[in-house]
């Protein structure tokens, strides 16, 4: 899967937009575990307004290998 993402070009993962939203979905989840690791809040936006939410409270999922 790998070499498979690696010869992927700019182009084919703008049209297709799958490898962008994994790609920031996997982001997304490493920075929730580091915040919530290293004690951090971080800041979600809830029915239109900023929310703090604390380390403890953060939710992230399992890491896959």
């Amino acid at each position: 899967m790998q070499e498979e993402r690696a010869s992927t070009t700019i182009d084919e993962a703008f049209s297709d937009g799958r490898l962008i939203d994994e790609a920031l979905a996997k982001s997304v989840q490493e920075a929730l575990r580091r915040h919530k690791q290293a004690g951090n809040p971080v800041v979600e936006w809830r029915d239109g307004k900023i929310v703090w939410v604390a380390p403890e409270q953060i939710t992230v999922e399992p890491a896959h290998s």
